[in-house]
């Protein structure tokens, strides 16, 4: 679940022993993290464009995409950048750190690598990225639960997305029950060809 006081009051006060099945994913950790790369790379951005320098123009999405998915040249473009001495590469590196932490089957190992992480995070310097450090801090113990139990919501937040894009797509529904309709008619995996008919 996201990390909001709300959902997680409700879950603690609705379901017995909600503490050690309550996971806050890698899918809300990366977001609250990419989100402190981009502030510390567009602060950095402005201070740099007073100097004359273009260091960090137009490099916006080589911070945010996620390096499994970069192609081997668009890697090699972006060695430069990650390399550099630049306040976001020490941001984008804390970032990539943390995704790195997902994979320990024990929770003691899990928490001793999260808050050596932590350690290098809230030492940081960079205030976006101390500020998600503290937010992870308060919230490790449903992290943790997440690395353990090796639970994501990522198919969820897949779907949630495309029904958002049949919304959009038909600019609208006058009611709930043609929406509900075009969600089961897109995604309810119906069979819609009569029988007999071979796709």
């Amino acid at each position: 679940m996201d990390m909001w006081p709300a959902f997680i009051n409700a879950t603690l006060e609705s379901i017995p022993g909600a503490a050690d099945k309550i996971a806050f994913d890698k899918f809300h950790v990366a977001k609250y993290l990419g989100d402190a790369v981009d502030k510390v790379r567009r602060q950095e951005h402005r201070i740099l464009m007073t100097q004359g320098r273009e260091d960090l123009k137009g490099s916006k999405h080589q911070w945010l995409y996620n390096p499994q998915n970069m192609s081997p040249k668009q890697w090699r473009e972006f060695k430069g950048l990650r390399e550099s001495a630049l306040k976001t590469s020490r941001a984008w590196a804390i970032k990539e750190m943390a995704m790195s932490l997902w994979h320990y089957l024990s929770k003691t190992w899990a928490e001793k690598a999260w808050k050596r992480w932590l350690g290098w995070a809230l030492r940081s310097r960079l205030e976006p990225i101390r500020k998600v450090a503290r937010t992870i801090k308060e919230h490790l113990w449903g992290i943790l639960n997440a690395v353990v139990l090796k639970v994501s919501n990522g198919p969820a937040e897949g779907i949630n997305s495309r029904i958002k894009m049949i919304k959009v797509r038909s600019r609208g529904f006058r009611n709930k029950e043609r929406f509900a309709t075009a969600i089961y008619f897109h995604l309810g995996g119906l069979q819609l060809y009569p029988q007999g008919v071979e796709k």
